[in-house]
């Protein structure tokens, strides 16, 4: 049963209706999430702000795979969960349902986040439209103590294609003060209720070999064998993120512990 004074999160689930309280959390904290310092920051500040009650911005997290956007919010949560913040993560498919989630926490005393995982939609979707309105658009406020916290891949959230900049070269050219289309304003028009922007960006070899040494600062390897192995794991995968800095470790620490 969801008690919010012992659990730090929860997660909807649609078909019950109901707040799963999250009983296995990760334990990452801000100290271990390396290079993104200024992003770090920005959040940081902004959540705390937020959770004295001043005003604070929904906030979305783009960028490049595997560089830290879903650990900071898990780490945001570690670090001020005793100051009240609790999390609730819902799944792009469920934003329907966000009036009735906003409902059940609009009259407790916690500060909240909202929280979508990588956050994105294809030309066909529609459900971002829910999302809209309880970012702004409707005409019921969202409740003082609830804020969005997203993570994607894409800037903008919603694709702009080839044919949305004809169209609007098109608009350009039939009237000088039509700036965009309005197919393409619907699809600004999501990511521009979010006040703060974050971006992430891939990090060097360099700044990869400096979160595989935090990740190993415990143990007695060789610096120049273990940055030889963590390399040639970053490439079998195409990628040097910290994310792949995770799953070297964890595949050295399963295998000499097994």
């Amino acid at each position: 049963m969801l008690d919010w004074s012992v659990h730090k999160a929860a997660v909807w689930r649609p078909k019950q209706a109901y707040l799963k309280p999250v009983t296995r959390l990760d334990s990452i904290g801000l100290n271990q999430l390396l290079q993104i310092d200024r992003q770090k920051s920005l959040l940081i500040e902004n959540t705390t702000r937020f959770l004295q009650g001043l005003p604070a911005n929904n906030a979305l997290l783009w960028g490049a795979r595997g560089t830290g956007k879903s650990s900071l919010v898990k780490a945001l949560l570690n670090e001020y969960f005793d100051q009240g913040l609790r999390v609730i993560e819902v799944d792009k498919a469920d934003l329907e349902d966000l009036p009735e989630i906003v409902d059940l926490i609009s009259d407790c005393d916690y500060r909240f986040i909202l929280f979508c995982d990588d956050l994105s939609f294809e030309n066909d979707e529609t459900n971002y439209k829910h999302l809209k309105s309880i970012l702004e658009g409707s005409i019921e406020l969202p409740p003082e103590n609830l804020l969005l916290y997203a993570t994607s891949n894409r800037r903008h959230l919603i694709p702009q294609t080839q044919a949305d900049n004809q169209e609007t070269l098109a608009a350009r050219m039939a009237d000088a003060s039509v700036l965009h289309s309005d197919t393409v304003e619907e699809k600004l028009s999501l990511a521009d209720r979010f006040g703060l922007w974050l971006s992430f960006y891939p990090i060097s070899w360099q700044e990869y070999f400096k979160v595989v040494d935090l990740l190993f600062a415990s143990h007695d390897f060789d610096q120049e064998i273990l940055h030889q192995k963590a390399a040639l794991f970053a490439r079998t995968r195409g990628t040097n993120s910290a994310r792949t800095a995770k799953q070297f470790y964890q595949s050295i620490v399963e295998a000499t512990e097994s």
